[in-house]
């Protein structure tokens, strides 16, 4: 469950002109195993507006509908963010990614004039959580974002729209305009990274309800990865920067793919979140064999 309670104002009566009462939708919840039923049902109270409305909210709940699918929205980085019906849901430890991008995005502006803009791009954008997040963090962006998924296209170019967002249909950089290349300050891509065989082992509310290619990652996880890592040389600008999101344990594997294409990598990590994260930097400096052309 990626959202919280926490800032909500549930519509006040709504539980009593309706047959489900609080405590009745809390234990439907949990004679389906909803391990936070208490919180899921204060946030199908407060989001519902009329009784049938939460009637089959509900209903969708207790069948196995991701609860962001139920709501429509889910909580990411203090915003709510918009997630369709089939579309991958953000999760938690991803504000991590976007703690570590809003940093470098606002050293990359700190150097040049007080009116430059921050180029950011968000690869494999999905509802665009990660995008809507940076636009919102940084004072001064350039945002852009793109997905091969049509329905998380729709629905990202809503959640961009506020920040000013361009999205854009295709594969990785394929629909990007040609004018970002060598121009990108931070470039983010929180692509797949499950391993194919251990799809089965997710839990039914991804591996049902949310797009194969959001989470499928190839054999070993790390295949879009490497088509993102191979290519951002020619996109970023100099001493600008590729995050993606991975695990533990597959992090050595991206640090090698990094260094691999010319950038510069280092693994940071949040206990907190169970985040890892692989960033890579573009050195500012050709080395002295590219700048002679050899």
């Amino acid at each position: 469950m990626s959202v919280s309670p926490s800032s909500l104002s549930p519509l006040s009566g709504l539980s009593g002109r309706s047959d489900l009462s609080r405590s009745v939708i809390v234990t439907r919840l949990r004679a389906v195993g909803c391990v936070f039923a208490e919180d899921e049902a204060e946030l199908l109270l407060s989001t519902a507006r009329t009784p049938a409305d939460l009637a089959a909210m509900v209903d969708r709940r207790v069948a196995g509908l991701p609860l962001e699918h139920v709501l429509g929205w889910a909580e990411f980085h203090g915003l709510r963010i918009a997630v369709d019906p089939g579309v991958f849901v953000p999760r938690r430890r991803t504000e991590f990614l976007v703690g570590q991008a809003v940093a470098l995005a606002r050293q990359a502006t700190a150097t040049v004039a007080r009116t430059a803009r921050a180029v950011v791009v968000d690869l494999c954008c999905g509802s665009g959580a990660v995008g809507a997040a940076l636009g919102a963090a940084l004072d001064r962006v350039e945002l852009h974002a793109a997905d091969i998924d049509p329905a998380a296209v729709r629905c990202a170019r809503g959640n961009l729209a506020p920040a000013g967002g361009r999205v854009y249909e295709g594969d990785l950089y394929e629909p990007l305009p040609l004018t970002l290349r060598g121009r990108i300050d931070v470039l983010v891509a929180n692509a797949p990274y499950v391993p194919t065989e251990a799809i089965g082992l997710l839990p039914p509310e991804a591996r049902l309800y949310e797009p194969l290619v959001s989470l499928d990652g190839g054999a070993d996880g790390l295949d879009v990865q490497r088509r993102v890592t191979a290519a951002a040389p020619q996109w970023l600008a100099p001493g600008g920067h590729l995050l993606v999101e991975t695990s533990e344990r597959q992090a050595p594997r991206t640090v090698e793919a990094f260094a691999d294409n010319g950038l510069i990598p280092r693994v940071v990590s949040c206990d907190d979140l169970n985040a890892t994260v692989v960033i890579g930097t573009r050195p500012a400096v050709a080395p002295v064999g590219e700048r002679h052309g050899r």
